[in-house]
């Protein structure tokens, strides 16, 4: 007997949205694909992004193409964007506004005003996220869970849809400041931007060096598709059995639980929290649509884990003697846990 959500799919309605759907995300490939060369599990990683609701934060060394990547995936959504350039002096109301005060020419009364910051928007790019102390850093976390913003006692809602895609550099690299566990923990997915291949790396090499402007990206939808997307991809029914193992994979992150591999027990001391379930099973829900299936696969969940639990897992100082990365323990604990 098929259950509520799988009839969902049946309907004419929901069968023309799924139409649209493969419609767009194929134009969304094929207008980045116009500027971005190679990166397509960014690329993916970036529509699943979308499609749950969530926000995505990339990591990668300078030139890697993470502004271009963020702003050409806006222009192709058609929806509105805005940047915000990171730096030490950025000040908390620079991203979400403030009141001034305004004077009636006729009256001659004062009154207060409220100008919005950058971040009322659909998409905004932090560009450099930790390149600001975390004060400014921490102007984003209501909007990014609430999608709202207060400033001086006032509640200001965010239009939907509302992204927040970030780019960072390593940690590593001089002047940056991590960012802190609560906000990080607001992002689906933190996303490697790694070198490219040979064969990419030329030819970008011919392509930007050969014309001065980018090749025109055009909007292939707008924000009414992108929440319609949102609810359809809330359908897609994921079975006890694959819940279970997404269950089981988080917890097995935390070093405390019977389930955690000898890995985790050794090398972590911090797992990941409920969220990341939550969010595991919605990245997997949009994989499955993209890849044009209605249920979620096992496959789906395991796809999708290093991205989600990344930054969520927190290594002790055994792991750093030992060499030992984050990804070296998810991947270890992958293999661990059984399917």
């Amino acid at each position: 007997m098929a259950t509520k959500q799988e009839e969902v799919f049946e309907s004419d309605e929901v069968r023309e949205l799924v139409g649209r759907f493969q419609t767009v995300t194929g134009g969304l490939r094929d207008e980045v694909g116009k500027v971005i060369i190679g990166q397509a599990d960014v690329v993916e990683h970036l529509l699943i992004t979308l499609l749950v609701g969530g926000h995505c934060l990339i990591t990668g060394m300078p030139g890697t193409a993470k502004t271009l990547l963020v702003r050409t995936l806006a222009d192709a959504l058609g929806l509105t964007f805005k940047r915000i350039q990171f730096t030490p002096d950025l000040m908390p109301t620079d991203v979400t506004g403030t009141d001034i005060i305004e004077e009636d020419q006729a009256t001659g009364k004062h009154s207060w005003t409220f100008v919005k910051g950058p971040i009322f928007t659909n998409v905004l790019l932090a560009d450099e996220i930790n390149r600001t102390p975390p004060k400014t850093q921490a102007a984003l976390l209501e909007a990014m869970q609430e999608k709202s913003v207060t400033v001086r006692g006032e509640h200001h809602t965010l239009a939907p849809p509302f992204f927040v895609l970030a780019t960072q550099n390593p940690i590593e690299l001089e002047g940056t400041y991590p960012l802190p566990e609560a906000q990080l923990d607001r992002f689906l997915f933190n996303v490697l931007l790694d070198y490219l291949s040979d064969d990419d790396e030329l030819a970008v090499v011919n392509r930007f060096t050969t014309r001065v402007d980018l090749p025109p990206v055009s909007a292939v939808t707008n924000a009414e598709d992108i929440v319609r997307f949102q609810w359809l991809t809330r359908q897609v029914p994921v079975s006890e059995e694959v819940n279970r193992y997404a269950v089981n994979l988080v917890r097995a992150t935390r070093p405390g639980e019977d389930v955690a591999p000898e890995v985790v027990k050794r090398y972590v001391n911090f797992g990941a929290s409920v969220r990341a379930t939550m969010f595991i099973n919605l990245a997997a829900k949009a994989n499955a649509l993209l890849n044009g299936r209605y249920h979620v696969t096992k496959e789906d969940v395991r796809a999708l884990a290093l991205p989600v639990l990344r930054h969520r897992v927190l290594c002790n100082y055994f792991a750093e003697s030992d060499k030992m990365t984050v990804d070296d323990v998810l991947t270890e604990m992958l293999n661990n846990v059984g399917n």
